[in-house]
Formats: C-alpha cells, sequence, structure tokens
C-alpha cells in the first residue's frame, strides 16, 4: 500500500512537471535535481518500509498448534551458510578419496579441490599419506552427507561445523533493489522530458549510478543465493595416529638407560670408523709421502753434517 501511494505521488509530481514545459535549461535542471531528490528519498523511506514489513514476516512466530506447518515453512526460507572441517583417520587416504568424491557427486555436489601430499616415515615401506578435498553439495543434502563421510573412518579426530545466518541482509538487498529499479524507472521517465542534450546527459548521469547499484547489489545477492544454496565441507583423510602409551617404574627407567647408554656406545664406535675412514686416503697419499720426504731430507742433512765433521777433524790432525 505504501510503494502504491508513493507511485501515484511520483506520477502527480510528473504530470504537474509535464504540463509546462521548462522555460530554459537552468529552470529544468533545478526542476530534475529537486525531482531526483525526492523520488531518492521516497525510495529509501520505501525500502526501510519494505525490509521492516519482510522481517516482521519471517520473524512472525505462530501460537497456535494449526499455524505450525506455516512456521516450518517460513523457517525452511531462512538462508543460512553452512560449513564444515572434518578430518576423518581411515586405513587407506586414497581408497577413501574416491568413495568421498562419490558420496558428493550422488548428492548432486561435487569437488572444488582436492590435495594428496605423501611424508617418509621410519618405516620406510609404509609412507604417510594425508589428502585434503573441498567439496561442496546442497545445503539440504549437508547432514545426510556428512553422516556418510564419517561412516568411511576410522574415528573422527576433529569435526567443526559453522552457521551464518544472512537473511536480514538477503531480504534487505531485495528491497533495496526492487526500489532502485523503480527509481530507474522515474528517471528514464524524466530523461523523456529533457529538450537540450545538457539536461539529458545530466539524467543519464544520474540514470548511470542507479544501475550501477542495482548491479552492485544482484551481485551480492547472487552470490549469498550461491552459498546458502550449497553449503562446504573441508575434509582431512589420514592414517591413524599411533597412540604410544607411557609405562613409568624402575625397570622401565632401567632399561631405558641401557637402552640409551648402548645407543651412545654405538654411536661412538661409529664415529670413530668413520672418523679412521675418513682421514685413512689423507694418511695415505699426504701424511705418508710427507714423513717419507721429512726423513730423507734429515738424513741427509746428518750424512752432510757427519761429513763436516770428518773432514774438520782431518784438518785438525794434520
Amino acid at each position: 500500500m505504501r510503494f502504491t501511494l508513493a507511485l501515484l505521488l511520483i506520477a502527480a509530481t510528473l504530470g504537474l512537471g509535464g504540463c509546462s514545459e521548462p522555460r530554459n535549461s537552468r529552470e529544468f535542471a533545478a526542476k530534475t535535481s529537486q525531482e531526483a531528490s525526492q523520488i531518492t528519498e521516497r525510495a529509501k523511506l520505501q525500502t526501510a518500509g519494505n525490509k521492516t514489513d519482510a522481517l516482521l514476516e519471517q520473524q512472525n512466530v505462530p501460537l497456535t498448534q494449526a499455524d505450525a506447518a506455516n512456521n516450518a515453512s517460513q523457517a525452511s526460507e531462512r538462508k543460512i551458510i553452512r560449513n564444515a572441517n572434518l578430518t576423518v583417520e581411515v586405513t587407506s587416504p586414497t581408497d577413501t578419496q574416491r568413495k568421498v568424491v562419490s558420496i558428493a557427486e550422488s548428492h548432486q555436489g561435487f569437488v572444488v579441490t582436492s590435495e594428496s601430499t605423501q611424508r617418509t616415515t621410519e618405516d620406510k615401506s609404509k609412507p604417510e599419506i594425508t589428502v585434503n578435498l573441498t567439496v561442496r553439495v546442497p545445503a539440504t543434502q549437508f547432514n545426510q552427507v556428512m553422516e556418510e563421510i564419517r561412516a568411511l573412518g576410522i574415528r573422527v579426530s576433529q569435526e567443526k561445523v559453522t552457521g551464518q545466518d544472512v537473511t536480514e541482509e538477503f531480504i534487505d538487498l531485495e528491497a533495496r533493489i526492487k526500489n532502485q529499479k523503480a527509481l530507474e524507472g522515474q528517471f528514464i521517465e524524466i530523461m523523456k522530458r529533457a529538450g537540450k542534450v545538457e539536461d539529458a546527459l545530466q539524467v543519464q548521469r544520474e540514470l548511470a549510478a542507479v544501475r550501477t547499484e542495482i548491479e552492485k547489489l544482484e551481485g551480492r545477492r547472487r552470490f549469498l543465493e550461491n552459498q546458502a544454496s550449497l553449503s562446504t565441507i573441508n575434509i582431512t583423510l589420514q592414517t591413524p595416529t599411533e597412540i604410544v602409551i607411557n609405562a613409568a617404574g624402575f625397570w622401565f627407567n632401567l632399561k631405558s638407560a641401557f637402552g640409551d647408554g648402548f645407543d651412545v656406545a654405538v654411536a661412538i664406535i661409529f664415529f670413530l670408523i668413520r672418523a679412521i675412514t675418513a682421514l685413512l686416503p689423507i694418511v695415505v697419499l699426504v701424511l705418508l709421502p710427507l714423513a717419507l720426504i721429512v726423513k730423507f731430507v734429515v738424513r741427509r742433512l746428518w750424512r752432510w753434517r757427519a761429513r763436516q765433521l770428518k773432514d774438520s777433524r782431518s784438518e785438525t790432525v794434520e
């Protein structure tokens, strides 16, 4: 009712403006600016009114049992963005990955990303494989898909489910889009009465701004619809983690100390073996030839010195 009354008021304003042509461009520009501001204010008021009415209808809770079905239908129309993070321990992450893809596709969903990483452990024959998947499924199938994925693993080590209610924002966007389109129609009517190029360009700028706002609002509405209609599930598949039992006690500590000492002794022996093996080529190829050269030089020096002493003694005797 308020929107119809606003349209009648706008039509009356346009009718009065159309009865007398503006005498010059300055008068038309002033009238156009005044009409545009009036239309904008009415659009804002209409947006607030539509949003309030929609929220009241959305949040109206029946008090009788006869209206329970109507209340349930209103609750199902709420826009809720649901996301989940799930970490499942499985015997074979690669095989389970294919099963998860099959589950998502069987519920009209699809895989967004899939990544597999492999890490070498102490037992090299059994590397540790971790698979990360991101799937999107219809919001109505969210709980069913979660149950089927949980059933694939040995146990669920981590699970987190989040929900964001965007119903109020969605209603606000619809009301703003509706009134922006009405505003666009009014600017088109004003532009038809423009007698000069300058006047038409002025209205065209206002019209372009309105259309830009409509495109932005519709883009946001499409995004919310997509996020609310399809839920996102981030899944991590990994092999079971080993549970280490800490057995404390005297004999356990003694055994651990003996084992640690044995490991240290073995490590020292291996270090000496590696050191000898590493130094052996240096000894054979460098130190041994150097020692032979030094020995040869020292022997030559002793012989020369002995000869000098012998010659000096001979000269003394003579």
